[in-house]
């Protein structure tokens, strides 16, 4: 099963080779959602390549595939991408996002006129 997550890209790390002639490539990204969380992907063998078609500070959409595995009785899960596709930030428009959600409700100043805000009701409560 795949995914797809959309972020800024916050750091990539060097090309890791191994005694076996295993390569792989590691990278961070930096979710824009409510709060926002740093998620490692890795690639592996020749999509290593993957990490030098993207730069930091560069907006993408990766997909990926979730890999879990045990090891002496630990467990592990890595995000193993297998396409990272730059996000053109001149097409992309604040209107294709809402100015609010339910959890972020707006600021006081674009409530209609003679409508309380939410806080202002709060406020009189003791607590």
């Amino acid at each position: 099963m795949s995914y797809e997550m959309k972020g800024t890209v916050k750091v990539i790390m060097d090309l890791q080779e191994f005694d076996s002639g295993f390569t792989k490539r590691e990278f961070v990204i930096i979710t824009d959602d409510k709060y926002p969380q740093d998620v490692k992907f890795e690639t592996v063998r020749e999509r290593t390549n993957i990490c030098a078609a993207i730069k930091v500070g560069q907006v993408v959409n990766v997909s990926f595939d979730v890999r879990g595995n045990e090891y002496k009785e630990r467990f592990y899960v890595n995000l193993n991408c297998w396409k990272a596709v730059v996000i053109d930030a001149e097409k992309s428009t604040q209107s294709d996002k809402p100015e609010y959600t339910t959890d972020d409700p707006p600021a006081d100043d674009t409530a209609p006129s003679g409508s309380k805000s939410v806080e202002s009701e709060t406020e009189d409560y003791p607590f």
